[in-house]
């Protein structure tokens, strides 16, 4: 619930929001601002501050992001997450994914991002091959809208309001 988060110790309220969106800064400054009225207070704040990351934030976050197609390990928070946001990938886009996402890797240099809930594997897999298009400002930008996309579905769980 929000009120938990938002009684929760500084270092407690960043822990659990590392699992939402992987950056020390931005895990710090939603922190710093609380305590949030409502959710919707918390999702604006949140939104803006994915998309005020420096980039070397957004590639922090990312590292924590497994590929798309692959199953996060782990028992934690964000593997359990990240498992169910990838549920839509069968195995027999597995492959073609794999190679997309080296393609992509090659290309941008850090992991394809996208907010896979909702998506087909087909869908994501349609996505990296036009994304690959971008030049790297515009994917910039793509990114740190997915990042956006995935730390609200997190924190709308973590305050206990699915999506």
């Amino acid at each position: 619930m929000l009120t938990d988060f938002n009684a929760r110790s500084p270092d407690e309220a960043e822990a659990d929001l590392m699992a939402c969106c992987a950056s020390r800064t931005f895990a710090g400054k939603v922190a710093a601002r609380r305590p949030y009225a409502d959710t919707r207070a918390l999702l604006d704040t949140a939104g803006a501050a994915v998309l005020e990351l420096d980039w070397p934030d957004v590639l922090e976050a990312l590292s924590a992001h497994p590929r798309i197609g692959e199953r996060a390990s782990g028992q934690g928070r964000e593997a359990a997450w990240s498992r169910q946001e990838q549920s839509g990938v069968q195995d027999g886009l597995r492959a073609a994914l794999a190679e997309g996402n080296r393609a992509y890797e090659e290309r941008f240099g850090h992991v394809y991002l996208v907010c896979a809930t909702g998506l087909t594997g087909a869908q994501m897999l349609a996505r990296l091959r036009e994304r690959l298009g971008n030049d790297e400002e515009r994917e910039r930008e793509v990114v740190r809208a997915e990042l956006a996309a995935i730390t609200r579905l997190r924190l709308t769980r973590l305050v206990g309001e699915e999506p």
